[in-house]
This record gives C-alpha cells, structure tokens and sequence, in this order.
C-alpha cells in the first residue's frame, strides 16, 4: 500500500503584500478615471437635450436619451463627404508607411552597405526635428508641384516616416540572421524573403504602426488646414473646427460639435480594439534581439 504525502498548502501573502497590490489597483483606477472622464464626457454628451448640456450642476448621464445633435450635424455638415475624405487619407497614409517603413527598416535592418550606420543616424535625427517646423517647406514643395487641394497633397509628404522606419529597423532586427541566409542560400531573392519571410514575422509591429499612422493621420488638423481651401477637400477635424469657429452656424451648437468629436474618436476606437492584441505584443517586443 502506498501513502501519498500530501501537498502544503501555498503560504498565504503578508497582509503588507496585499495592502501594497490593493494601493497599487487604487492608484491605476484613480488614474483610469482621471483619463477616461473627457471621453465619457464627450460622448454622454452628444447623447444630451441642450438643457442638460447647460445644467449646473452638470448632469452626467442623460436622463433623456436624444440624436437630435447628430441629425442636425448632418443638416449643417455635409458630414458623410467629410469622413470619407479622412478615410481616404488616412488609409492612403498608413498603407504607404507601412510599406515604406518596412522596406527601409529591412534595408537597414539586414543588408549591408556602405554607409548604412549614417543612414539610420539620419533617421534618428529626423526624429528630433519638430514637425511644425517643416510645414512651409512642404507647403512651398505642394504649391511648386500643383498639389494643394489635393488627396495627393495630403498623402505625399507622409507617406514614410522616421518613426516607422525606425520601429520597423529595430524589430526586424529580432529576426534570425540564419533564418534569412538559409532562405539565399535556397535561391531565394530578396524580394521574396521580404514579402514571403520577413513580412509575415513582423505582423504585431506592422499593426503597432498601423495604429499609430492611422490615428496621427486621422486627427491631423495643421497640415489639411494649410493644404486645403476647397470645402470639399476639407477632412473631418477641418470642417468640425471651420463650422465650430463660423458663428452663423455654430449658434447653440455644444452637443453638435460633441457628436461630430464622437464621430472623429469612433473609428480609431474601434481600430485600436480589433487590433489590440498585435499592438500590445509589437509595443512589448519591439527593440529586442
């Protein structure tokens, strides 16, 4: 007959360790709270007759759930013609970073030639320069190359950026130096290891920056003010500030401009939640070797 010793049981944690994990939820919730409070309150309000909106003290939640702002948005703001300019854009832009991004993170990332190093050091620099500070030029380059008020005008001058390709360099460079030499040495062509090895590895930060461009591009408000004196070219953020700021139409117009900022937040919400487990894991990986 065989006596099994039975297991001990696992020591219970110090009172001083629960204490410090229950300060620490405290303190994270706190915080949530404090981050999360604008965009509740933005999109509680969209939802608001436009005396709640002006009731003190102020109601959170509507007691009386109404679309009246988002109807009459519609009626002041050709807002379908709007959004689809910023969907245009902002997908043109993310699919041309993450192209570009990725091809010269590969460049820099696994071949080699002369001045490589100097290459990713200008990259880097490139990091440090203020974004305002090359908007005359690119404005000056637009207007010599006929593309001001133009879905052109708007994609072209971020088409690549240095922060991608220097995501896509540093997790590329996780990737196995023998995973790619064995791929050559089987015939393949660069082009193919690119497209058919690399790429497909490096799917959570291609999501990462996915996100990133997406969502820089969307909320974008210099550059297409700059670039645009056509209406009809105007994107979202453009038209909600031109029709926030344009006091013949803005009158009385509080939970309007909440329902079109709720319009503007939605998609890149929405976004962020189809691909968040790539985000998280390309934000968490990017960098190692």
């Amino acid at each position: 007959m065989s006596l099994t010793r039975a297991s001990a049981p696992a020591p219970a944690p110090a009172p001083a360790s629960r204490l410090k994990k229950s300060l620490v939820y405290l303190l994270l919730s706190l915080g949530l709270l404090v981050f999360s409070a604008p965009f509740l309150w933005m999109a509680l309000s969209a939802f608001k007759t436009s005396s709640e909106l002006t009731a003190s003290p102020p109601v959170w939640i509507p007691t009386e759930w109404t679309l009246d702002n988002f109807s009459r948005l519609l009626d002041k703001l050709d807002l379908p013609l709007y959004f689809m300019n910023s969907l245009i854009v902002a997908v043109l832009v993310t699919v041309a970073n993450l192209v570009f991004c990725s091809m010269l993170g590969y460049a820099l990332a696994k071949l080699r030639f002369a001045g490589r190093n100097k290459l990713f050091g200008l990259v880097l620099g490139a990091l440090m320069v203020p974004g305002n500070l090359m908007l005359l030029p690119l404005f000056v380059l637009m207007s010599k190359l006929q593309l001001i008020d133009t879905y052109a005008g708007l994609v072209l001058p971020f088409a690549a950026g240095a922060f991608g390709v220097f995501l896509m360099r540093q997790f590329m460079q996780s990737i196995p130096d023998e995973l790619i030499e064995a791929a050559r040495m089987d015939g393949a062509r660069e082009w193919y290891i690119f497209w058919r090895i690399v790429m497909p590895l490096v799917k959570p930060a291609l999501a990462t920056l996915s996100i990133f461009t997406f969502l820089g591009s969307w909320n974008n408000f210099v550059w297409p003010l700059i670039a645009t004196n056509d209406p009809d070219k105007y994107t979202l953020p453009v038209a909600l500030a031109t029709f926030a700021t344009d006091p013949n139409k803005s009158a009385g117009s509080n939970g309007m401009l909440m329902a079109g900022s709720l319009l503007v937040v939605l998609p890149v919400l929405l976004l962020f939640l189809v691909m968040q487990r790539h985000f998280t894991q390309g934000i968490a990986t990017a960098g190692m070797k």
